[in-house]
């Protein structure tokens, strides 16, 4: 971080150390990036119904740029980038360079010309003023050490009346798929409960308190914010695939889970899987209930 960059801290969170965050999180994707593009496949046929939302939302033109922040393997960039060709294009970008690996290999197998790929983090954006028509952020803005300060950079490269669509969890209490393995390593002192300081820090679900999404965007100067729900269910063929995908997707599971002696390993596996069997189907398919918030604006 140089002199220049702002450093704004999270608001309403006495004692978290936003600088911190950033430096575990940028570590936290460097090293997911392979496991994340393992589930390629996987993750975007799932996340299909949110990507096709937000690119509805900003309606992309032949001609126009679009960024995405946050964009992992850079699924919903690339809808864009085949609507706004010949003339338009697209920047995927990512604080993590080793996800934007997994994007660029993506972009040459789909044969796009028109995509170009940028290490940016989303709180100071480095483009200029009003130089995109549209910014896509999908399952991005929640983590951030401050969510405000990126929507805000949000706004400041978009054109006036530009648009903005973005993607963020709903309440925990929604996604049993990440509820249930939080409660398994809660329930043996592998991660710390919940408590009223730290649901407001950086995470999956910090802005899916009813009125929060809305709040923010608001508060960032955006206008027109409009908020739905999107039933999203993970579907696995049977435990096991789901055992895999979580450890590959989520970073804190895996690294606390394999960190355990290897009876505890196969303890906290049974007991997550006696966990799950009510979304288990007689076949062993499991189908487990999730729910996004989606949301648009004008800048």
């Amino acid at each position: 971080m140089n002199a220049q960059e702002p450093q704004p801290a999270a608001s309403g969170v006495d004692g978290f150390d936003a600088n911190a965050h950033r430096a575990a999180s940028l570590d936290n994707w460097e090293e997911a990036a392979s496991g994340w593009a393992r589930r390629q496949e996987m993750l975007r046929e799932f996340a299909a119904p949110v990507s096709h939302w937000m690119i509805q939302a900003i309606s992309p033109q032949p001609g126009q740029r679009v960024l995405e922040l946050a964009a992992g393997m850079g699924e919903t960039g690339m809808l864009a980038a085949e609507l706004v060709a010949p003339h338009g294009g697209v920047i995927v970008s990512d604080q993590a360079e080793a996800m934007l690996e997994g994007a660029r290999a993506r972009a040459v197998q789909l044969g796009l010309s028109n995509v170009e790929f940028q290490v940016l983090n989303a709180e100071w954006i480095d483009l200029p003023v009003a130089s995109v028509d549209a910014v896509l952020c999908r399952w991005g803005y929640m983590l951030m050490a401050d969510p405000v300060a990126a929507l805000r950079e949000t706004r400041r490269v978009l054109v006036s009346g530009g648009r903005l669509a973005l993607a963020a969890w709903d309440e925990i209490a929604h996604n049993p798929w990440a509820l249930l393995p939080g409660q398994e390593l809660i329930e043996r002192g592998l991660a710390g409960a919940p408590n009223a300081s730290t649901r407001e820090l950086p995470g999956p679900f910090a802005l899916g308190k009813p009125g929060m999404l809305a709040e923010a965007i608001e508060q960032a100067g955006f206008g027109d914010v409009e908020i739905h729900a999107i039933e999203l269910p993970r579907r696995h063929t049977d435990f096991q695939e789901m055992w895999d995908t979580t450890l590959d997707l989520s970073r804190a599971f895996h690294d606390t889970v394999l960190s355990r002696p290897e009876r505890e390993i196969e303890q906290i596996k049974a007991s997550l899987a006696q966990r799950f069997a009510p979304y288990t189907s007689p076949d062993g398919a499991l189908e487990i209930p999730g729910r996004t918030l989606v949301a648009s604006a004008s800048a």
